[in-house]
């Protein structure tokens, strides 16, 4: 079968011909890839910045983003049956028993660096022509979703930033309505940096969560993007208009930020500007020898004397997964063109190569591999 493959110690990526997986035994199900969403993930491993074969091998099997449907099951396989679309998670658990958080299954949470990641580290991804999954790693995605679905693992991380961020307002009354009628964040406003996959799919969650939401990126206003982020009730803001010392009153204050950039100094001016009680949430991994100049005294005083939390979030657990699920849903049922328009085109197998080196413009752009 085909795969698409990249060897992170020389960037040579390329189609391969690799073993077809053998049937699923126990827990497990073969699986027909159907589509793989490709991201700055995939594109950073072709370019050598990270990304870890399995061992013994000189290639790693790349995809992380993927919708799939069953065609085989193993004999202890349950809730999931031939025909079924699935989107498998990313991450697996260290096999160290002194990781409380693996042993939880919250591999997210990972407190020795030993797990392992489909498609990034030490497993093969999902940009085959088919896989085998344990039934664990596996969300059942609803039919009516079959042409959106690819979204659901970006997805999961608004899901957990926005399951984390209302953990951590459970500490005061809050300005919104977290407590009582309506939507959870009725009355707050959050900034979401970045107009990319990650932070038009957070600026959807936080609006459908009743956010007021803004979108900082910078593309001028009137573009694509920021047509596309007013179509669905957000409301964009260039860079090019506004300054980051603006926002604050551009706003009427800032309760949550959404960073969905790496930009470090960006992010780092816009902490400065964080509301009293605010919450600011970092999802994206600058480059290791960028370097950013910050005023750690200020940044340090408004953390302690208005209540300030800053935390970061990478992959998801199970829960995350269902609840973007059910997430896309309400998604596609309040904005059906919206969704559509977020992937920009879908792709075959063969052109992979170009969407890692040269990314065309749009949202997301899909790889399928079965009709």
């Amino acid at each position: 079968m085909r795969a698409f493959a990249v060897n992170p110690a020389n960037g040579q990526a390329g189609l391969e011909v690799i073993e077809e997986p053998g049937p699923p035994s126990g827990g497990q199900l073969l699986l027909r890839t159907l589509e793989v969403g490709v991201c700055g993930t995939d594109r950073e491993i072709a370019g050598q910045h990270y990304g870890t074969p399995p061992p013994g091998e000189d290639r790693l099997v790349i995809g992380h983003e993927a919708l799939a449907e069953v065609i085989d099951v193993g004999p202890d396989v349950r809730d999931l049956q031939i025909g079924d679309l699935v989107v498998p998670s990313v991450r697996r658990p260290c096999p160290h028993a002194s990781c409380s958080a693996c042993q939880a299954g919250r591999q997210d949470f990972c407190y020795t660096g030993d797990f392992t990641e489909r498609g990034i580290k030490e497993l093969n991804g999902f940009m085959a022509e088919r896989i085998v999954e344990d039934q664990r790693y596996l969300t059942p995605v609803p039919a009516q979703l079959r042409d959106v679905g690819v979204l659901v693992e970006p997805l999961t991380i608004a899901e957990k930033a926005l399951a984390q961020i209302w953990q951590v307002q459970q500490r005061l009354p809050w300005a919104c309505s977290i407590h009582g009628e309506g939507l959870p964040a009725q009355g707050c406003t959050a900034l979401v940096l970045g107009a990319g996959p990650v932070g038009i799919l957070g600026a959807m969650a936080l609006v459908e969560s009743g956010f007021h939401t803004f979108v900082y990126s910078r593309e001028p206003e009137g573009g694509p993007r920021s047509q596309l982020i007013e179509s669905f009730g957000g409301v964009y803001v260039s860079a090019e208009s506004v300054t980051v010392d603006q926002l604050p009153a551009r706003l009427n204050g800032i309760d949550v930020v959404y960073e969905a950039t790496g930009a470090s100094k960006l992010s780092f001016d816009v902490l400065a500007q964080l509301g009293v009680n605010g919450v600011f949430v970092f999802t994206g991994v600058p480059g290791r020898k960028h370097l950013a100049e910050i005023e750690a005294g200020t940044l340090m005083r408004n953390l302690v004397l208005k209540n300030q939390v800053l935390f970061g979030t990478v992959n998801a657990d199970a829960q995350a997964f269902v609840s973007a699920v059910q997430r896309l849903e309400r998604m596609v049922e309040r904005w059906p063109n919206v969704v559509q328009l977020l992937i920009a085109k879908r792709w075959p197998l063969d052109d992979t190569a170009r969407l890692l080196s040269d990314p065309p413009p749009g949202v997301k752009h899909v790889v399928t591999l079965a009709g």
